[in-house]
């Protein structure tokens, strides 16, 4: 397996070198929006330290980021009124990850939808209202 690149986007976005529309945020987990998003409310969640993905993070780090993602799940599901989540998590190209830092898609789903394709960019201001709504059902 190859080592961690620091320079990856996600790497850049922990360091402040990339924007993001960022929703929570702990000691040890970053979520924010997905930019290309499969549905509305489409958001990742990362360890604020180095880890390629599930194949070399530490039980401390799946602990922290797996707490994460079940608040988040709750988040979307209350700001959008979904009937469920989906949770996509990617390991390695053969597995289809395509962002060498560990991360979890967080996906609000209702009764038959079907998710967007893959690839397609969201306008800011539509990501960045998403983002507001998650934000406030996490305050709630």
């Amino acid at each position: 397996m190859t080592a961690y690149d620091p320079d990856n986007i996600f790497g850049k976005l922990l360091r402040g070198e990339i924007p993001a529309a960022r929703v929570y945020e702990d000691d040890d987990t970053l979520a924010f929006m997905d930019i290309m998003p499969r549905a509305d409310g489409h958001l990742l969640v990362i360890p604020k330290t180095p880890c390629r993905n599930v194949l070399d993070a530490s039980p401390e780090q799946l602990a922290a980021v797996m707490q994460t993602v079940q608040k988040l799940s709750h988040a979307v599901v209350k700001a959008f009124s979904a009937d469920g989540v989906t949770l996509q998590q990617f390991n390695e190209a053969a597995g289809g990850q395509e962002v060498f830092h560990l991360h979890f898609h967080v996906l609000p789903r209702h009764d038959g939808d079907r998710l967007r394709p893959p690839g397609q960019m969201a306008e800011r201001e539509v990501i960045e209202a998403q983002a507001s709504r998650i934000r406030a059902a996490l305050a709630e």
